[in-house]
Order: structure tokens, then C-alpha cells, then sequence
């Protein structure tokens, strides 16, 4: 099935526009990994410590209701999110201490007595395992970088996998940078939707560089950017229907997954049109300008 027809678009000869563009998401990217390092970006309680619960309610209430209720009784600093399918209520508490969870319980059924609710889910994390997960996210992302620089050496040649971290990198980095620059929060599932982007990516650069690695074998005789710009623009429409139906998934979770999932799908959206564009104007562009002759890869 071809969703377009035969292109000659030169891919290769907009390396220049696309490694500005992605030279800035790049900077904003690792800034906002600094800083979650630091833990000064906005850390949910997986990295931070602390309390969340969500409660399920009767009937309707008033954000307004609850935030006084626990202003009453001492509870401060909290963060409300209601999920309006079900009259839904989830409130994180950061680097909380006690058992808050108990004294929020208190607090709402004295002054919501008339609207009974059902703790649904409570977690409690202490600081220090927050501070351990969270080098252990940003080691865990520098492991799986390497294993995908060792697998793709393997598979085509180590200029190959040099340019496929590089646009896996980016593709992660870009999804950090975004959730930076936005101010949404760092958590566990945001970590889990930049793997599966990885992965992703990974997977659309390979597709790429095994019709590339094809037609250098057939081609001998042909200019490098010749051949990278045929090999890119020959397998574009399986590029536009993979990444669609992708991105059709990823649109659908973002829209009627609910509030729980949003950022996970968000993160998920952006990450499949990243990796789109970083397999086409990322990683065959650094491995074209790198690549000498086409004797050198891999039968």
C-alpha cells in the first residue's frame, strides 16, 4: 500500500534547518534533565516523596469546597485535580510528612459528611526513595541509550548507531524539554513514555537505514546524499502510515483516556511525530555526511 506516491524531496539538503531546529529542543532538553537532576523542575512525588490519594465522592462537589476544608484543618500546599467521569478527586501532597493521608481522610469526611467518598488509591513515598528513583530513571536512560548504540553497531555499522542515539536522544530529550518549558510534571509515566519513544524511534530508524544499507550495495557508483535522499523518500509512505496509525493510537488516549493517563499520552503524541522527523532529518543526514563509501557497511 503506498499512501503517497513516488517523492523526490532532498531530505539531505535540509540538514542544515533541521539541525538548528534540533540543536535548540536539544539545549532546552538537557537543561530540563539538569534540572530534574537537581530536582528543581517540576517533580512529581515518584522523585519528590510524598502523598497522593484519589477519592470518589457521592455526587457532585466544588473545588473550592474541598481547598477550604483542608485550609481548615491545617493541610496546605496540596494540589487538587478533579476527574469530573465519576466525581473524582485526586490530591498529591509533596515532600508531606505524617501520615497525611489519615488527616486529609479526617478533614473531608467532617466537612463532607453530607457527600460521603471512597478512597480509591493512596500512596505515600518518602523523600529518600524519591531521590533514589529518580537517579535511577536518569542512569536507566543512559543504559538504554548505550544498548542501542551496541545493538545498531552491530547490526549495520558504528556510524549507523552513532546516528541512531543521536536521533533517539533527541527524540527523548525534545519530550523533556517540552514538559519543561510547559511546567508539566515529572513523573515515573513520563519516564515510561520517553522509553517507549525510544523504542519507537529506534525502530523507524531501522526500517530507514536498512533501505539505505540496500540500495548502497546496488548503487556503488552513486553520490552518498543521492542515495540516503532515494532510500528516505522510498520508504515514505510506510513512514506516514506507520507513524499515523501510531499517532492515531497515541491521539485517542489523549483525548478518552482520562486525566490519570493525560500527560503519559501527551508525551506520547509528541514523541511519535519526534521520532517521525528525527528517522528522516536527524539521523540518516549525520550518517550521510559521516559515511565515506558504501563498501564500508555491513553485507
Amino acid at each position: 500500500m503506498e499512501f503517497i506516491g513516488k517523492t523526490k524531496i532532498d531530505f539531505i539538503g535540509m540538514r542544515k534547518i533541521s539541525f538548528a531546529i534540533s540543536a535548540i529542543i536539544a539545549i532546552i532538553g538537557l537543561i530540563g534533565i539538569i534540572q530534574i537532576a537537581r530536582g528543581a523542575a517540576n517533580m512529581g512525588i515518584d522523585f519528590s516523596g510524598g502523598t497522593a490519594m484519589q477519592l470518589k465522592f457521592s455526587a457532585p462537589f466544588t473545588m473550592e469546597s474541598v481547598r477550604s476544608s483542608l485550609a481548615k484543618n491545617g493541610i496546605e500546599n496540596a494540589e487538587l485535580q478533579e476527574i469530573k467521569e465519576g466525581n473524582k478527586l485526586l490530591i498529591k501532597m509533596r515532600k508531606s510528612t505524617g501520615n497525611v493521608a489519615d488527616s486529609v481522610q479526617e478533614a473531608l469526611k467532617k466537612d463532607f459528611a453530607a457527600n460521603p467518598f471512597a478512597v480509591e488509591s493512596s500512596t505515600e513515598i518518602g523523600p529518600s526513595i524519591g531521590d533514589k528513583l529518580r537517579k535511577d530513571t536518569l542512569v536507566a536512560v543512559a543504559i538504554s541509550m548505550l544498548g542501542i548504540i551496541l545493538y545498531i553497531a552491530w547490526r549495520f555499522d558504528y556510524k549507523f548507531g552513532i546516528g541512531a542515539v543521536v536521533a533517539t536522544m533527541h527524540d527523548v530529550l525534545a519530550i523533556f524539554a517540552i514538559f519543561f518549558v510547559l511546567n508539566k510534571e515529572v513523573n515515573l509515566l513520563l519516564v515510561t513514555a520517553a522509553l517507549t519513544i525510544a523504542g519507537y524511534s529506534l525502530t523507524d530508524t531501522v526500517v530507514v537505514f536498512d533501505r539505505i544499507r540496500e540500495n548502497m550495495h546496488k548503487n556503488l557508483k552513486e553520490h552518498m546524499f543521492t542515495i540516503f535522499n532515494q532510500s528516505i523518500n522510498e520508504v515514505m509512505s510506510r513512514t506516514i502510515i506507520t507513524s499515523l496509525t501510531t499517532f492515531l493510537a497515541a491521539i485517542s488516549l489523549l483525548l478518552f483516556g482520562g486525566e490519570v493517563i493525560h500527560d503519559f499520552a501527551f508525551a506520547l503524541v509528541v514523541g511519535v511525530v519526534v521520532a517521525t522527523y528525527s528517522s528522516i532529518f536527524v539521523a540518516s543526514p549525520i550518517v550521510a555526511l559521516w559515511e565515506k563509501t558504501p563498501g564500508q557497511v555491513k553485507a
